[in-house]
């Protein structure tokens, strides 16, 4: 394991985005790691397992907690519909609703951003679109929102649908669902129509508060908007796919893309494609997305107490319990193939851009497997899982960003807390050194749009985005206020 720094001749170096990224459940990205006498990822019910969390990250200066979310088991491995390996290693099960608890640790906390994942497949924009408004007032603008269409066919099952629409038939409807919520979050209110006039009597000014009147193929929403404009008005845009059809939405409506892949020669074609489609079809700064990688470090005071701590935590994870997590990411059930027999890539409906990764030779790994795949999904999940000092990690973090032009990370944990407690204690002191880290947040408390940007006022989407023109301003008319694509 190299200590040599990449070139700073290269590229400028970056100042890192750092995520945490977690799911109401126990384990999330590293299936049976709860069996660690260390770790608390079981207290996941409980409200002040998540304050503690916020709070311990926030001292650290993390840009945000990324929370994941499923609405369905892994039911694909030795399936089908069969849920037991999931079931039994705990494999994002049992998991929660995330949204819930934002406002807990919102409450607790004055800097750090939320991030939650929320599907556009299961839930009308209108009622959505009001959730969100109230977390973000009620987190003073640290709300970011997740847009996923959605990968597990029991989600849908249970949603009242035999199984779900086909993959790009998902984000042609989410591209109609974002949109109505623009208008809902953006149009539908002038940002000065509440006047709280008590002298006269006026709550809200109706010259401020109209119709968008929406109809579309999917939806039909006449609206206004039920929540007057918080602080973003619309939530800082998240978005994690990489397929054909999850590009071409990223690159209209993304202001950070989660990537995952298990080395930077992985994502680098999806990094480079998504800016380039952003800045040719779109007319957006391609560097105003910010690409965060999923990783999963596994630190040590020195390389052989990482790699110790490394093949425990491999000895304490479940196979099963990855292969379940492998099959609903990618709709590949792997007990059908043998232990050594090479992963194909396969047409898929579920993430597509999981199955074209997997199925690609690294140098680090020459070929997937069966058994390649369940031990490196053990330890990590999705993501690179770098092993050994801080100075080690800091190394391959450098690589990422001069590789595959990432703008920062998305930590998963092995064991929770302790794995984020190696991070601030070890990792991220090394990064200030390297000047690859702020030291505070770039505006205390700003909103998280504010603190992903290091832009102080940058409170909505930059005026290239597509929600930017969506916006009814303070002092507009409505007839100079014209709602786009009516």
């Amino acid at each position: 394991m190299s200590t040599t720094q990449p070139s700073d001749a290269i590229k400028p170096r970056k100042s890192l985005i750092l995520n945490a990224f977690v799911e109401m459940c126990s384990g999330h990205q590293s299936p049976g790691l709860w069996r660690h006498p260390e770790d608390e990822s079981h207290r996941f019910n409980d409200v002040d397992h998540w304050v503690e969390l916020a709070q311990l990250l926030e001292s650290a200066k993390f840009h945000g907690i990324f929370i994941a979310d499923v609405l369905g088991g892994y039911d694909v491995y030795k399936g089908p519909k069969n849920l037991d390996p999931a079931v039994v290693s705990g494999a994002q099960w049992p998991v929660n609703e995330p949204l819930a608890v934002v406002p807990a640790m919102a409450a607790a906390t004055k800097n750090i951003g939320f991030g939650v994942t929320v599907t556009t497949s299961y839930e009308q924009p209108y009622h959505l679109a009001r959730r969100l408004s109230t977390v973000d007032h009620l987190t003073k603008g640290r709300l970011g929102w997740n847009v996923v269409t959605g990968y597990l066919d029991s989600a849908a099952r249970n949603m009242g649908q035999a199984e779900q629409l086909h993959h790009d038939d998902r984000y042609l409807l989410a591209e109609e669902y974002i949109k109505v919520t623009y208008k809902l979050w953006e149009s539908s209110w002038r940002q000065d129509a509440v006047t709280l006039d008590r002298e006269r009597g006026i709550y809200t000014d109706p010259a401020g508060v109209r119709q968008i009147n929406h109809v579309g193929k999917y939806f039909n929403v006449p609206g206004p908007h039920l929540c007057q404009p918080s602080p973003q008005r619309t939530p800082v845009i998240l978005q994690a796919g990489t397929s054909k059809a999850g590009k071409t939405f990223a690159a209209q409506h993304a202001e950070a893309i989660f990537v995952a892949g298990h080395s930077p020669a992985v994502v680098a074609k999806n990094v480079r494609e998504i800016r380039e489609l952003a800045q040719s079809e779109y007319g957006r700064d391609p560097q105003s997305i910010k690409f965060l990688a999923l990783l999963c470090p596994i630190l040590g005071k020195t390389e052989e107490e990482a790699v110790e701590k490394f093949e425990y935590f491999r000895s304490l994870g479940s196979i099963d319990g990855a292969l379940a997590l492998f099959g609903g990411w990618t709709g590949i059930d792997l007990d059908k193939y043998g232990e050594d027999e090479e992963l194909r890539h396969v047409e898929s409906n579920a993430i597509r851009s999981a199955v074209e990764g997997w199925s690609k030779a690294t140098p680090e790994v020459a070929k997937w497997t069966k058994a390649t795949v369940g031990r490196h999904i053990t330890v990590g999940g999705l993501g690179a899982t770098p092993v050994g000092t801080a100075a080690q990690v800091a190394d391959s973090m450098e690589r990422w960003v001069a590789e595959a032009d990432v703008d920062g990370f998305n930590l998963a944990y092995a064991i929770k807390p302790g794995s984020f407690k190696d991070i601030i204690d070890l990792l991220i002191p090394e990064l200030r050194k390297r000047g690859l880290f702020w030291d505070d947040y770039a505006v205390p408390k700003g909103t998280y749009r504010e603190n992903l940007y290091g832009q102080p006022g940058q409170s909505g989407p930059h005026a290239d985005h597509p929600a930017s023109k969506y916006r009814w301003n303070a002092g507009v008319d409505a007839s100079e206020a014209v709602i786009p694509d009516n």
